[in-house]
């Protein structure tokens, strides 16, 4: 009962801390699908070439929110994929706190870091530099009334005083129809979220951080594929896990980049409960695991020490 209790409580805190992010990003997402013309969409077209970088940047902060507000953004086309992807591999989630908090070095820390944020701005400007060669980018519209009509927000239904904007949508004036479409999609998501946070939580206190070192520290190219599928798991304690077998010296330099390269904290939980398209989730999440294996064996490989 001790152990749910702590587990309820953990999941609680980070699934709050994600509802401001998802505020801010629905009601972003809202006042762009509000505005009238196709201006802000041009604006949005046109600078994302650019969003790998900024994602890659801002997955480097120590949270998880931006890799949820970036899969949010994805879902309704606003961002790439490959700023998704960015973000996503870039996210530090808990590694900077658990390694100030164990004394780790600040000049290892930050190297550890930077290989991230690099190999995420890479890789992202990479994606979206094939798909366009390739001439799978999108259609170059946003799709942000789509994610409303999925959710059944009823954002259409404001009755008093509608207009109609370009692309045949209705939508109802006025700062309380934006902020209520965005509170409805928050709630939703944060629902869903917690639900699966409180699953993941207590399959890792279950399962005990003694049989995930022993699992990971046997073989360094078996634990660099574990270490990735660990990553993926949507859940705070991933990072914590592979950060703290990593300073107690189980975990080697190559299986813990790998491992912290795909937990991206809970964007791609926020993908698979945003966006319809679980082929492309699918794929973005096996393309993440992807590189964050590569990635781990190219630094075994090479000697690199973190």
């Amino acid at each position: 009962m001790e152990l749910f209790a702590g587990v309820l409580l953990d999941s609680v805190i980070d699934t709050l801390e994600l509802v401001p992010f998802l505020f801010l990003t629905y009601l972003a997402m809202e006042a762009i699908e509000h505005s009238a013309g196709g201006r802000m969409q041009r604006v949005v077209s046109s600078s994302g070439r650019l969003g790998p970088v900024v994602g890659s940047l801002l997955g480097a902060l120590p949270q998880c929110g931006f890799s949820a507000m970036a899969a949010t953004l994805y879902s309704g086309r606003v961002v790439t994929v490959g700023t998704l992807v960015a973000v996503i591999l870039s996210t530090s989630d808990e590694l900077i706190p658990v390694c100030l908090a164990q004394g780790f070095q600040l000049g290892r820390l930050s190297s550890i870091l930077l290989f991230k944020v690099v190999m995420g701005l890479i890789v992202g400007l990479a994606v979206d530099a094939v798909l366009r060669v390739l001439h799978r980018s999108g259609d170059g519209r946003l799709h942000i009334h789509e994610l409303c009509v999925r959710e059944h927000c009823h954002c259409d239904d404001e009755d008093d005083d509608e207009d109609e904007v370009p692309g045949g949508h209705h939508h109802g004036h006025g700062k309380w129809a934006i902020a209520r479409s965005a509170l409805v999609h928050t709630l939703q998501v944060t629902v869903f979220i917690f639900l699966i946070t409180l699953a993941c939580g207590l399959v890792m206190e279950g399962m005990g951080t003694d049989v995930l070192a022993t699992a990971l520290g046997d073989h360094p190219v078996r634990a660099t594929f574990l270490a990735a599928l660990v990553g993926l798991i949507p859940n705070c304690g991933a990072s914590v896990a592979i950060t703290e077998l990593y300073l107690e010296g189980v975990l080697a330099p190559g299986p813990m980049m790998a491992g912290l390269l795909t937990s991206g904290g809970l964007g791609l939980l926020v993908l698979y409960r945003t966006n319809s398209d679980v082929r492309q989730n699918l794929i973005v999440t096996a393309f993440v695991y992807a590189v964050g294996v590569v990635c781990g064996l190219v630094v075994a490989s090479l000697g690199i020490i973190f």
